[in-house]
């Protein structure tokens, strides 16, 4: 089960709007599997398509949080058009590759895609991708 805050969930949906008709990108920060903080990124490929969070902003913002003594929590991204699931290029994205052996990016790391394909119910889902499996994890939304 992943938690996601209320104002958490408004921000990311609000920052899918924002962008689109590109996708979003942004981290969620925190403790124990607790956010605390979203970080909202620039997504460098600027596209509708694929989102690669800025290399200057995962400095930032892993910077900030290694300072805070925080971890990642988990890693956003908005699909404009398409379904709130990971596209083939998000799997394949998640992954470092590795010679004989590909290696998870962010081990551990939750996945929270946004839908806006029906823009009047934006919907968000998150996901575990380890070894390139997807796996649904379930999402509530807490205040």
């Amino acid at each position: 089960m992943f938690n996601l805050r209320r104002r958490h969930a408004e921000d990311i949906i609000a920052h899918a709007r924002e962008e689109a008709p590109n996708e979003c990108c942004g981290i969620l920060a925190g403790k124990n599997g607790r956010a605390l903080k979203l970080y909202r990124a620039v997504n460098a490929e600027r596209s509708p398509y694929r989102y690669d969070i800025d290399a200057q902003d995962l400095y930032r913002i892993h910077s900030e949080a290694q300072a805070k003594g925080w971890e990642f929590v988990a890693i956003y991204h908005s699909h404009p058009k398409g379904e709130a699931y990971p596209s083939a290029t998000d799997v394949a994205m998640s992954r470092w590759p590795g010679g004989d052996k590909d290696v998870d990016r962010w081990p551990g790391v939750c996945y929270l895609i946004i839908s806006l394909a029906d823009p009047a119910s934006p919907l968000i889902r998150a996901f575990r991708i380890e070894e390139g499996r997807v796996t649904e994890d379930p999402l509530q939304v807490i205040d």
